[in-house]
């Protein structure tokens, strides 16, 4: 990894948050709920985030990991790592756009459900007609969107940079996406990505996307992955850990792991401040 990410990270620790543009700060969340138009006539629900600047900014179309965001009373709500991300995004200045892929289907989790109706590749509609209403806005700035995912999310990713329009989207991060054929399209990437993947991850392990990045153009697919990190490693706190017996009848593993958190969240934030220029 670059020095200077490096220190950037290293700042994250030693430095006050007001320091730092992109961190953490006490940022006011007011997700609004919207309606878009998806894929073949879907109305696609989502959760709306305005930075308090007025002047027009790069939307961030933040796509959820295979839990969804379905609350118990059938709204959408933010977990913990949504918000945390959102925040920071909201305080470099993006407009942050979260559809929900599943409620709007009327689908429950993905998580190790085998031949689930709403894959990657469905998603990735899902993703490509979020980025194409937010440019739309008055409050989006022309040139492209940029996406972020999270595992299920993550896959999605990948499945609308290789089928997206051009200008359509910058560019986007993917944290321990799935990148076995079965979960993603087979088709290069047409915009640049960084992919952040956990070395201990037995959810969805990174030799796929190893491979898979290697098959890209050259420079179009960064990859960055974390000796110490498992699935999930990019969530706010200490938790440890915890193990998870999946409907397919794996057993897996997933929670925080703050040293490489520390690392990958400046490596996101400066990936998307380079596509913003």
């Amino acid at each position: 990894m670059p020095i200077l990410l490096r220190l950037l990270a290293l700042a994250m620790v030693f430095l006050p948050l007001a320091l730092l543009p992109w961190a953490a700060q006490a940022v006011s969340l007011d997700p609004r709920p919207v309606t878009l138009p998806g894929p073949d006539g879907l109305a696609l629900q989502a959760l709306l985030l305005l930075p308090e600047a007025t002047v027009p900014g790069i939307p961030v179309i933040a796509l959820h990991g295979c839990a969804g965001l379905a609350a118990r009373d059938g709204s959408i709500r933010l977990g913990a790592r949504e918000r945390d991300w959102a925040t920071r995004l909201l305080a470099a200045g993006h407009p942050v756009l979260f559809p929900e892929s599943f409620l709007s289907r009327g689908l429950g989790t993905a998580c190790g459900v085998t031949d689930f109706p709403a894959g990657g590749a469905v998603r990735g509609g899902d993703a490509l007609a979020a980025a194409a209403w937010a440019q739309a806005q008055p409050w989006a700035a022309p040139g492209g969107a940029l996406l972020l995912g999270w595992s299920h999310g993550g896959t999605t990713v990948l499945a609308a940079a290789a089928t997206a329009p051009p200008g359509l989207l910058r560019g986007g991060v993917a944290f321990y996406p799935g990148c076995g054929p079965s979960r993603r399209a087979r088709t290069e990437a047409q915009v640049p990505l960084l992919l952040l993947l956990g070395a201990r991850d037995d959810w969805t392990p990174p030799a796929p996307c190893r491979g898979w990045a290697a098959m890209q153009a050259a420079g179009r697919v960064e990859l960055e992955e974390f000796p110490t990190a498992g699935h999930g490693f990019d969530a706010p706190g200490n938790a440890p850990p915890r193990a998870r017996d999946l409907p397919d009848g794996r057993r897996v593993t997933a929670g925080a792991d703050p040293a490489a958190r520390a690392v990958a969240i400046p490596r996101a934030m400066a990936f998307f401040e380079q596509l913003s220029r």
